[in-house]
């Protein structure tokens, strides 16, 4: 067995080696690894083994092609990156994919790296991608000051934590010159799952939760996006944008899905007048509001009262929808807009 340092360092780029070296593989392993033929040839049968390449032609003169895995991965300084060059030159040939599989991968790398080219403030970026049989994932890292300082530093806000739910809602960007506040949002909901990684938090999306972990791995430094999609999925980027958006009436990003859960810090209860004003900050950025209760058992008066009458009074043009309420949350909810029925 080859020594799993070594043999994972030869699959961080073996797809990009095997096409650049179909024929001489065992001896490019050999020239670059600075090791025998006889050991290279070892770790290229590996590879044949575990799937990452496939093998024809004779015995004594192979041919060497990419295998059912594949994986290419590279380091950039971030200055002058050009996140729509790098994903058509060293990324996309060297995966087979779907045509709607390939535009969720496309803008899924391309936003992400865009976002630590113009807000990470780091000076480098390692970006990877991985192929199996069911799945392809990417992940992008870079070395800045972590997405979620970030936000807390331009709203000036108390707790990280607050910074992750903003990000959740949508619309929110640190440079709204440059950008839409829109990267995450839909990315997050283009991919099977989703994550970011930065400042001690972990921010998870799938198609059934939203969750917030703390201090997963702290020693993770800037910020860390891992996305996954499967190779059979039938998600279109057109699925996605429209399902929060009005077409053909109205093409802008006008309705936004809230984890009600996100808005608890730590161990909170969502009781308060205060806890509903930080909660709907930038709902007036859109038409529709839809506030999922899921995993959110009680809420408090006060809190229902300024979510679901105050603030819905003074802004009639938002629409607020409640969903997958228990019991006393729908009571709480009714107890507020009665007096507006």
């Amino acid at each position: 067995m080859a020594k799993p340092s070594r043999f994972n360092h030869l699959t961080q780029n073996v797809t990009r080696d095997v096409l650049a070296h179909p024929k001489d593989l065992t001896k490019f392993y050999s020239e670059t690894e600075n090791i025998t033929r006889a050991a290279a040839a070892r770790y290229v049968l590996q590879l044949e083994r575990e799937g990452w390449i496939a093998r024809s032609g004779s015995a004594t003169r192979p041919i060497f092609s990419p295998g059912y895995k594949r994986r290419v991965s590279q380091l950039y300084a971030l200055k002058d990156l050009e996140e729509d060059v790098i994903w058509t030159r060293d990324f996309r040939p060297y995966f087979n994919l779907k045509a709607n599989v390939t535009n969720i991968a496309a803008h899924g790398f391309t936003e992400m790296v865009n976002n630590a080219i113009d807000h990470s403030s780091g000076s480098s970026v390692f970006v990877a991608a991985s192929q199996t049989e069911q799945s392809i994932t990417m992940v992008v890292a870079d070395d800045g000051i972590g997405i979620f300082e970030k936000i807390s530093t331009a709203l000036n806000l108390a707790d990280k934590r607050q910074a992750l739910f903003e990000l959740s809602k949508g619309k929110f960007t640190t440079d709204p010159s440059k950008h839409s506040g829109e990267g995450v949002f839909f990315t997050s909901r283009m991919f099977d799952n989703f994550e970011i990684e930065a400042n001690g938090l972990q921010f998870s999306h799938d198609e059934k939760h939203d969750f917030l972990m703390e201090e997963l791995r702290p020693f993770v430094n800037g910020t860390v996006v891992f996305m996954r999609i499967g190779l059979d999925s039938k998600r279109t980027t057109s699925d996605v944008f429209n399902q929060f958006m009005n077409a053909p009436e109205d093409f802008d990003f006008s309705k936004t899905i809230v984890p009600m859960k996100l808005a608890r810090l730590g161990d909170e209860q969502l009781i308060s007048r205060s806890q509903a004003k930080r909660l709907i900050a930038r709902f007036d950025r859109f038409k529709k509001v839809i506030l999922d209760f899921k995993s959110v058992n009680e809420i408090g008066q006060a809190f229902a009262d300024e979510l679901f009458r105050v603030y819905a009074n003074e802004h009639p043009q938002v629409e607020l929808t409640p969903v997958n309420m228990s019991d006393q949350v729908e009571k709480m909810w009714l107890r507020a807009v009665a007096p507006r029925a």
